[in-house]
């Protein structure tokens, strides 16, 4: 039998677990915003996660693409929606680590306006070129570089965006300076190289192995810790000698600042088993991708040490986009 105390307690508690309930329930449909034009890398995990979600919090989940001003805008209108499950920002979390460095004037602040709910995936750089540049080998590329500099661009998704640091990182190491022209997101440097517009990029593989698999475009060399399966005799650049070794896209999901934390793990669940399905892991995998299904609290602490790190190259840059 339960003691007068016993029973205070469980009465005291019974409200807050109900609470606790309540606050995890998404009750409207979800918004799923994509920072960026359709056919990037984001675009391309949120669609693929979209069904799953949907079956998991019970709400039809829509993708969003809300493009322009280096992310910025779509993070901006997460960061003002209403902290209730209804709105997340599936971005390349790199654009956050270097947005307080870029912009002396955010629209938000990415500590206080947006809390971090999972990581999602890694999925390596590749360093790409158009078939008619004349190098299929790393070794050979930064004598062509010196060599042609003035007649070859580097495409990027934007200015600041961290596969234009990371490009920027790679000539100076290469000790030449290159033009380095930004497009409005991935899809749309991608479809420049591919059209000789531009001879290089960086970017994350998920999205540009097709590219190199149908051969559109010609793989150099790869960071990450390993060689991609798909492409065995495509070296890193850690043994190439290359700076920038652990550089790629990392993409993150991110409520409101204020989201409660039942709600930010009901979510964390929700990604995290969407992602855990057979056939999302299996695509994932075949586009270069590692799953990182890390919890609100690694991907806080990543965000901060990659907002150093990352503000150190803008500094030395001196890019500013305000």
């Amino acid at each position: 039998m339960l003691t007068r105390r016993q029973s205070l307690a469980l009465g005291l508690a019974a409200p807050m677990l109900a609470q606790g309930a309540v606050a995890q329930d998404i009750t409207r449909p979800m918004r799923i915003v994509v920072p960026f034009a359709p056919g990037g890398t984001s675009d391309i995990l949120a669609r693929l996660l979209q069904a799953d979600l949907t079956r998991s919090i019970g709400q039809n989940v829509v993708v969003e693409n809300r493009p322009g001003a280096a992310g910025n805008l779509g993070a901006d209108n997460v960061a003002k929606s209403p902290p209730d499950g209804t709105a997340t920002l599936l971005i390349d979390a790199g654009i956050l680590a270097t947005a307080p460095s870029l912009f002396s004037r955010l629209p938000f602040d990415v500590r206080r306006d947006l809390a971090p709910v999972t990581m999602l995936i890694y999925a390596p750089y590749l360093l790409v070129a158009h078939p008619s540049v004349p190098v299929d080998r790393a070794a050979a590329l930064a004598a062509l570089t010196r060599a042609q500099a003035s007649r070859l661009n580097f495409a990027n998704s934007g200015v600041g965006a961290a596969n234009h640091l990371t490009a920027l990182v790679l000539t100076r190491h290469w000790g030449i300076e290159m033009e380095h022209v930004p497009y409005r997101g991935g899809a749309a440097a991608l479809a420049a190289v591919t059209a000789n517009e531009a001879q290089f990029m960086v970017n994350g593989a998920t999205a540009t192995l097709p590219f190199v698999q149908d051969g559109r475009l010609r793989a150099i060399a790869v960071s990450g810790d390993a060689r991609l399966p798909q492409l065995p005799d495509v070296p890193t650049f850690r043994e190439l000698g290359w700076p920038a070794d652990t550089s790629g896209t990392w993409q993150g999901v991110l409520a409101p600042g204020g989201t409660p934390p039942a709600l930010v793990g009901r979510l964390h669940r929700a990604f995290a088993e969407a992602m855990a399905r057979p056939d999302v892991a299996r695509r994932i995998a075949d586009l270069g991708g590692i799953a990182k299904v890390e919890g609100p609290e690694a991907f806080a602490r990543w965000l901060v040490a990659e907002t150093e790190s990352w503000g150190r190259v803008v500094r030395e840059a001196n890019i500013r986009l305000d």
